[in-house]
């Protein structure tokens, strides 16, 4: 297959045979009755049996049922040769039916996009299909079952605002075209750049960018990942240091802090046998989903830094698509606390650190929390599951640092160590406390 960074869109049929060998295109709608389309166009009807001369293709939009790497699922494929792969009533009515045999057969949807967006030909017409595409992807949601974009390129206009950047994961080509104006509506001079696969993926908006010659193995992963759940909520991963608990609070602290410690990274690759992250801005927490035992355990993992704004709403996003999908979740906690600078604030760091514990709160599937590390006031709070979290021997937890303490306490810096053992911050004294429910054995050597 050739990528999109070639400067050629990829056909629909070459998309589609990339992701799997065996394809069923599903029943097609019946052709608009008026030759010039529903706000009579002129020229319109010539120019789609130009493009179906060209393509091969009756629409811009080829539907159908496929394997994908042992799992099947619904494709949509767009042909951006018929007309720049735009969206119209007909369009719109082959996604919607696409969208249906999926919840139908509970099965999940692929979008294969290469799309400009809505067709200038139909108007007001071509617009209100976005709303018929949008309501059918709430109905999929609703109904548990996961949506993949695969954004070949270019995708922009309503086919990135609703099939692209809705989908639950997003990967894209190299190179590919992406973003909500098309080249020829952006304002002048900007910067074309912006407008990649790189840049959004750099912005939390792509989720991973394949090389065409991998489409198939990475969609296939993410499907398996989407739609095998392990039965939650999971047990949480063994200590990856053996030593014992701490004599003192202030011993707990510094341990917590020694460079040497294992964090997150450390965990997530004992735990999983293999991970797929989901895109974001905070490089100090982690996301995605991950097999453990053959079966689908979502993960979000802070990895020692503040949390800032952005990593309480990647948490968010993880936490609740697989709410939604009944995979379990693990949380492993690891921060001194959420970002409180200037810009955090203006980014509303309080407002992302509330969504978080509310999705997290709001689980039908308990989160497994497992706090490895620091566990810093509301930062480490937000991704702490009440009644489901452990910890390690070196660990602590607390409602703030001791030296925020001291300070909120107006007392000196030498009354550090004597406020951390009043905080009662140690592993023992969280599981005594009853807000841990153990400290975990050490994985065996």
């Amino acid at each position: 297959m050739t990528a999109a960074v070639t400067g050629r869109a990829v056909p629909a049929r070459e998309l589609i045979a990339a992701l799997t060998p065996a394809f069923t295109e599903l029943p097609r709608a019946a052709e608009a009755a008026a030759a010039d389309g529903p706000i009579g166009w002129p020229g319109y009807g010539e120019a789609r049996a130009r493009a179906r001369a060209r393509t091969g293709e009756p629409e811009s939009v080829v539907c159908g049922i496929g394997d994908v790497g042992g799992t099947e699922a619904v494709l949509i494929a767009f042909e951006f040769g018929f007309l720049g792969g735009s969206i119209g009533e007909e369009t719109g009515a082959r996604i919607e039916n696409a969208f249906i045999t999926a919840r139908d057969l509970s099965l999940p949807v692929v979008s294969l996009i290469a799309s400009g967006g809505s067709r200038i030909q139909e108007g007001m017409c071509a617009l209100t299909q976005l709303q018929r595409i949008a309501r059918q992807m709430v109905r999929l949601r609703a109904a548990g079952l996961p949506h993949l974009a695969v954004l070949a390129g270019p995708v922009t206009g309503g086919g990135w605002a609703t099939l692209g950047a809705g989908a639950d994961v997003r990967v894209a080509l190299p190179g590919a075209q992406i973003g909500f104006a098309g080249s020829r509506t952006r304002p002048p001079g900007a910067d074309a750049d912006a407008y990649t696969a790189e840049a959004q993926f750099a912005a939390g908006q792509v989720d991973q960018i394949v090389p065409a010659a991998g489409l198939g193995t990475v969609a296939a992963r993410w499907l398996r990942l989407l739609t095998a759940p392990a039965a939650g909520p999971v047990a949480p991963p063994k200590a990856l240091r053996a030593v014992p608990p701490p004599d003192s609070g202030w011993q707990a602290v510094r341990r917590a802090r020694e460079a040497d410690r294992p964090g997150a990274e450390a965990y997530l690759k004992a735990y999983f046998a293999e991970r797929a992250p989901l895109g974001g801005t905070d490089p100090g927490l982690l996301c995605g989903f991950g097999m453990r035992d053959g079966r689908s355990v979502a993960y979000v993992a802070q990895c020692g830094a503040a949390t800032r704004p952005a990593g309480f709403r990647a948490a968010t996003r993880l936490v609740t698509l697989a709410d939604r999908l009944s995979v379990p979740v693990l949380s492993l906690v690891d921060t001194p606390g959420a970002a409180n600078d200037a810009e955090a604030e203006r980014d509303g760091v309080g407002a992302a650190i509330a969504e978080t514990i509310t999705a997290v709160a709001g689980c039908r599937i308990p989160v497994t929390t497992l706090l490895v590390g620091e566990g810093g006031s509301g930062g480490a709070v937000a991704l702490t599951s009440p009644g489901h979290t452990w910890v390690t021997p070196d660990s602590y937890y607390s409602v703030v640092a001791p030296e925020r303490a001291v300070a909120i306490l107006k007392r000196g810096p030498d009354d550090v160590p004597t406020t951390a053992e009043q905080l009662r911050l140690r592993p023992q004294d969280l599981v005594d406390l009853g807000i841990a429910r153990g400290i975990v054995p050490a994985e065996p050597a």
